[in-house]
């Protein structure tokens, strides 16, 4: 695994997205930067669906290795929620989500 520096000086909150966000939760926790971490939880049809047809536009692959391909993220989805929920993230919908980050803030003293 590389590393890289990341800075957030001047930044109330950070937010870390992506299917490696929850890699990072326990170092944040440990350096006490951590307000939140998420793990989207949608419904995989939708994903699937979203998934195939971005894909598709951009014509990287057969559509029949595309079509594989995303049968077998579907079927794996399940597994990848359970390890980053492992990781310490919080399974969350996107709206709710979006209502913490808000809440958070909202709350915090250095807003702008």
């Amino acid at each position: 695994m590389s590393t890289r520096p990341f800075e957030v000086a001047g930044s109330p909150l950070f937010v870390a997205e992506g299917i490696f966000a929850a890699e990072i939760v326990e170092e944040c926790r440990r350096r006490g930067v951590l307000a939140g971490a998420y793990a989207l939880r949608r419904p995989r049809g939708a994903t699937f669906v979203r998934r195939l047809a971005r894909d598709l536009a951009e014509q990287r692959k057969a559509p029949g290795v595309l079509v594989r391909r995303g049968l077998a993220l579907l079927r794996a989805e399940p597994a990848v929620l359970r390890r980053q929920t492992g990781l310490g993230a919080e399974a969350a919908r996107a709206g709710e989500v979006l209502r913490a980050v808000a809440g958070l803030l909202a709350g915090h003293p250095h807003r702008t």
